[in-house]
């Protein structure tokens, strides 16, 4: 094995170590959350795609965690941005780390995968730009992503919180 595959090697596992320590300071940040709120979860840690994921999910048949949701997901944006500060307090690093709750975003990118592969079937029909609705910077990615895998372009325009997608034609 040659000097540089170690480093690379190593830098990927300091990368892994990195991402679980922000897991896990999430995890303590938001066991405490659930504490004062006096809510019950279970709290899941993932690194998917180069970030530490955090999921918080309940058993319980009372749906309390919907409150941390909030209506279109804009409490779950805000905790998400709150985690993200506390892992940033504990470690000097800026944090990418995405949170669930209940479920919530991976519904929510099912969704934004099909719009966004429904679009480019528009495109490619009409052969005409299509602007979507505005979107969060995690709902433009999903949008983009489910855009580039059915062989078409997109872009985002206008200005937060406004920014939207238009995807191209070939």
């Amino acid at each position: 094995m040659t000097e540089g595959t170690t480093t690379a090697a190593a830098e990927g596992g300091d990368t892994l170590t990195r991402l679980e320590q922000e897991g896990e300071i999430a995890a303590d940040y938001l066991e405490g959350l659930l504490d004062i709120a006096d809510l019950d979860g279970d709290i899941d840690m993932d690194v998917e795609a180069d970030r530490a994921a955090v999921s918080i999910v309940s058993d319980s048949a009372t749906g309390d965690l919907h409150k941390l949701v909030g209506r279109e997901g804009e409490v779950l944006e805000a905790l998400q941005e709150l985690t993200r500060l506390a892992v940033h307090r504990e470690t000097g690093d800026r944090s990418r780390l995405m949170l669930d709750i209940d479920g919530f975003r991976a519904k929510k990118r099912e969704e934004l995968a099909a719009l966004g592969a429904q679009a480019a079937l528009d495109v490619k029909a009409s052969g005409e730009p299509l602007k979507l609705a505005p979107m969060t910077p995690f709902e433009r990615k999903v949008v983009h992503d489910a855009v580039a895998a059915a062989g078409l372009r997109s872009e985002s325009e206008g200005e937060e919180p406004q920014r939207f997608v238009v995807v191209l034609p070939a």
